[in-house]
C-alpha cells in the first residue's frame, strides 16, 4: 500500500502545481496598458493645389540627348567657309561615336586596305578609305595595320566647321602580344 500512497501522492502534487493563478501577470500587464497612452498627431493641412498647364510638350525633352543630325540641322550654315555635305548618304558607322569603336585588325586586297571596326553593338563592320565613320563625319583618310586616319569637321559654334585629324587605333590583347 506504500506504493499506491506514494504514487496518489506524486499525483496530487502534480495536480496542485500546476493551478491557474495568474493574478500578477493580469495585474502587470494592466499597470503596463494604462501608463502606455498612445499619441496620436494631428492630420496636417493640405496646402492648395494650383494646376498649370504643360506648354512644353512640343519641345525636346531636357532627359534624352540631342542627336547629332538634329544638332547639325538647327544651325545656320554661313556661305564661304567650311561645312559638311547635307546630302551626303550617311554610313553604317557615322552613328557610333569614335570612342565606342574599335579597330580589330585589317584585310587587303590587291589595291584596297580594309580596316575591320568593332562598334558598340557589338557589330563588326568593314570600312575604307573614302568611306565615313563617327559622329562628325569623319572621313578616312588613310588605313594602315595599326590604325585608321580619320578627316573630322567639328561644329565651332559661329555656324562653320573645322577640321580635326584623329586616329583610331588597334588594341593589344593583354597578356599576350598578339592583335585583338
Amino acid at each position: 500500500m506504500t506504493k499506491h500512497n506514494a504514487y496518489l501522492m506524486l499525483v496530487l502534487s502534480v495536480l496542485f502545481g500546476c493551478n491557474d493563478n495568474t493574478a500578477e501577470q493580469k495585474e502587470f500587464i494592466d499597470q503596463i496598458q494604462a501608463s502606455a497612452t498612445p499619441q496620436v498627431e494631428p492630420v496636417p493641412q493640405m496646402r492648395d493645389f494650383t494646376h498649370f498647364a504643360y506648354t512644353a510638350h512640343n519641345l525636346r525633352s531636357p532627359f534624352v540627348a540631342p542627336e547629332p543630325e538634329v544638332i547639325e540641322s538647327k544651325m545656320i550654315q554661313v556661305q564661304n567657309c567650311l561645312h559638311p555635305d547635307p546630302d551626303r548618304a550617311r554610313d553604317p558607322l557615322e552613328k557610333y561615336p569614335i570612342d565606342t569603336l574599335s579597330m580589330k585588325g585589317t584585310i587587303a586586297t590587291q589595291n584596297v586596305t580594309w580596316a575591320l571596326i568593332k562598334a558598340s553593338d557589338q557589330g563588326l563592320y568593314k570600312i575604307k578609305r573614302g568611306q565615313y565613320m563617327g559622329l562628325y563625319h569623319g572621313e578616312v583618310i588613310n588605313v594602315q595595320p595599326g590604325y585608321i586616319e580619320l578627316l573630322e569637321l567639328i561644329p565651332d559654334g559661329s555656324g562653320c566647321w573645322k577640321e580635326r585629324l584623329s586616329r583610331v587605333e588597334i588594341r593589344e590583347a593583354q597578356g599576350s602580344g598578339v592583335s585583338e
